[in-house]
């Protein structure tokens, strides 16, 4: 049994040395027929890495012949399967420019789209990846709205949306906590999440920006000198009764109470 086992050892170190000395010398060939060949190979035998990198000598010197849709086309889904996003969507954003009839033109639209959403970082940081996964999943359903993959986009547009709106609120918040702190950070607060509540009418931070608006008119009159106390707090009845007008059974019905019972009182 022992001497089997290494007898199979020895086999694998062999197949797998020779393997690697194969590729080692197709990468510093010149002939790339050969290397696209090999690359396929690679490529349908699971092994997308050595694929993708013969595939990069290959791909421009095969620019503009009759083999560069589908050397193009494995070298995107290469980089795809190994979730190397950031170079998959380059390599399908260049498909779906230069081959727009490509017999896999759909699944590059989507692939492309689907690149960037991998690449969304969370709320805290840039959301540029956040919205080209929008715009390019929204592209995909108008080009192809009756598919089931527009239905899974459209998963992912609402998914992303609402991450926008959720960065959007927690700005709010944050402007809202730091109150007076080096300036009047109210303002910004209701700026924030007015233009949020526009901009992603359908969030579900709906109810808490809202009250953030109201919270903030009440303090930034409370802090506010003499001469504008009257106007902000009359603002601030007006934002309660639209509050309430939106949301009757609120969470924070009872605050917006308090809000508006104190606002009256400074009105009398």
């Amino acid at each position: 049994m022992k001497l089997i086992k290494k007898t199979i050892y020895i086999f694998a170190l062999i197949v797998a040395t020779t393997s690697c000395s194969e590729y080692q010398t197709l990468m510093k060939s010149n002939d790339y027929n050969l290397k696209y060949q090999k690359a396929k190979d690679y490529y349908y035998n699971g092994d997308y890495a050595k694929a993708q990198a013969l595939l990069e000598d290959v791909v421009p010197i095969f620019k503009g012949t009759s083999y560069a849709e589908e050397a193009l086309y494995i070298q995107a889904m290469a980089a795809f399967r190994q979730k190397d996003y950031m170079y998959a969507e380059h390599y399908f954003s260049v498909i779906v420019k230069t081959y727009p009839h490509h017999e896999h033109i759909m699944e590059c639209y989507f692939n492309r789209a689907f690149c960037s959403y991998m690449q969304s970082p969370n709320e805290q940081l840039d959301q540029s990846s956040t919205s080209n996964a929008i715009q390019a999943f929204s592209l995909f359903i108008d080009l192809y709205p009756n598919t089931e993959e527009a239905k899974e986009a459209q998963q992912y547009v609402d998914e992303l949306t609402e991450k926008l709106a959720h960065k959007e609120y927690l700005s709010a918040k944050l402007y809202f906590d730091l109150g007076d702190y080096m300036g009047n950070n109210y303002k910004a607060a209701i700026a924030t999440a007015e233009n949020c509540l526009r901009d992603y009418p359908s969030t579900q931070y709906r109810e808490d920006l809202a009250f953030i608006i109201l919270d903030s008119r009440f303090l930034m009159a409370e802090r506010s000198i003499e001469e504008k106390q009257m106007n902000r707090y009359r603002a601030v009845i007006d934002e309660y009764y639209s509050f309430l007008n939106d949301y009757p059974d609120s969470k924070y019905k009872d605050e917006a109470d308090n809000i508006f019972n104190k606002a009256q009182k400074k009105l009398k």
